[in-house]
């Protein structure tokens, strides 16, 4: 049941198709001498970023306001279902009113 298919050409021949898998894309070489570094010190895998106190501030501002707008639509949904099922209530208990009423006149 969870055994690779081995896809089928669909010509009359029926011959198998190979299945392709990807290989390493070859990196172009470049024919510039080798620049000699004198330094212990390995190259960084990848560039760090650096937070001033500015942006740091910024981050906390931007932060601070998505959190505001994240709550404020929060809250209003919750406000809408409360109204929702406050009306809801008042409808029942006038239907029921209603029907009572028409029962007890009969």
């Amino acid at each position: 049941m969870f055994q690779p298919r081995v896809p089928v050409n669909p010509t009359p021949t029926r011959e198998i198709v190979p299945v392709v898998t990807p290989t390493a894309i070859e990196q172009p070489h470049h024919n510039h001498a080798p620049s000699h570094c004198y330094c212990q010190n390995p190259a960084p895998a990848r560039t760090s970023v650096q937070l001033t106190p500015g942006s740091l501030m910024g981050l906390a501002v931007v932060g601070g306001g998505v959190v505001l707008v994240v709550g404020a639509v929060l809250v209003s949904l919750l406000l809408a279902v409360a109204i929702t099922g406050v009306s809801v209530a008042i409808c029942a208990l006038v239907i029921r009113s209603l029907v009572t009423t028409d029962a007890t006149r009969r």
